[in-house]
């Protein structure tokens, strides 16, 4: 059984990589223990990703060491 967090008084925060725009960015949800909570802010009240903490960090060094074209 998976259960999820309870995300109701998450304080969620926009990608760096935003342009700015309210309707096209990706955000997450810092505090939750060994979990990173990941949504759209198009659908925020849709059912988030969850993402191992381990995993998240890999991926944001993946992005970090990635060439911009």
């Amino acid at each position: 059984m998976t259960r999820t967090p309870d995300l109701s008084t998450a304080a969620w925060r926009k990608s760096s990589y935003s342009d700015g725009g309210d309707n096209n960015c990706l955000e997450v949800a810092d505090g939750t223990f060994h979990l990173v909570p990941v949504r759209d802010s198009k659908t925020p009240n849709a059912r988030p990703l969850l993402f191992s903490a381990t995993s998240w960090s890999r991926f944001v060094d993946g992005v970090k060491a990635s060439p911009v074209e």
